[in-house]
């Protein structure tokens, strides 16, 4: 029989507690400097909880290339250089190709080679097809929500047996949970987890960080 603490597990953290948890990985002066250029240039970057999680996962795969949609200012790429190799490269994507300017800077001022971050600017959509099948270790989604479910069709071309999908904003603001909320943006959020979880071909999760990390492993199904 469980004992009252054990129980209590099932009930709601406390936001303090979930604050708690957001900050456990502290952010340096290279991440806040990302963080205020993303401020300046109207961009929602990563939250620190869910880049802690995308270090680690980044790290425990050994991952020696990655694909990020959404470079952004630098946040999310710099968790996930940090996680990877020190060998390994991030190809990034993004249709602004002055945020990604700003991401270079990030970059630069890591420490971090050039020739470790490949930035790529155009819609998503575009650049995926041209890339690698197979190749990657890990592909991160942080684009227009509405193409989710389009970005995991690649990204299940583009990952080795293993690897692993995470995509951003997978509680939407608190709105995937409503079922009341049927604005595109949610929709296409909330039939992405339904397609996830579903997945034959995937180990998933839908972790609480930030606004909602859903991860999912690709396993490798022998051909018949």
């Amino acid at each position: 029989m469980p004992r009252p603490e054990e129980a209590a597990i099932t009930t709601p953290i406390k936001p303090s507690s979930w604050t708690w948890a957001e900050q456990f990985v502290p952010e340096d002066e290279v991440l806040a400097a990302a963080r205020s250029r993303a401020e300046e240039v109207g961009v929602t970057p990563i939250g620190s909880g869910a880049g802690a999680a995308l270090r680690f996962l980044a790290s425990v795969l050994d991952a020696r290339a990655v694909v990020e949609i959404g470079t952004g200012t630098g946040v999310s790429g710099l968790w996930l250089l940090r996680g990877m190799r020190s060998d390994g490269v991030l190809t990034t994507v993004d249709v602004e190709a002055e945020h990604q300017r700003l991401a270079k800077e990030s970059f630069a001022e890591a420490g971090i080679a050039s020739q470790r971050a490949r930035t790529i600017p155009g819609s998503a959509l575009d650049v995926l097809p041209r890339l690698t099948d197979g190749h990657y270790d890990l592909v991160f989604c942080d684009g227009d929500k509405r193409e989710y479910a389009d970005y995991l069709a690649e990204a299940l071309r583009l990952l080795r047996p293993g690897g692993v999908v995470c995509f951003d904003n997978a509680l939407w603001h608190d709105k995937v949970a409503d079922p009341a909320q049927r604005d595109p943006e949610t929709v296409a959020i909330r039939e992405l987890g339904r397609t996830v979880a579903e997945h034959e071909g995937l180990v998933p999760v839908l972790l609480p960080v930030g606004d909602g990390l859903l991860a999912a492993k690709k396993v490798w199904i022998p051909e018949a």
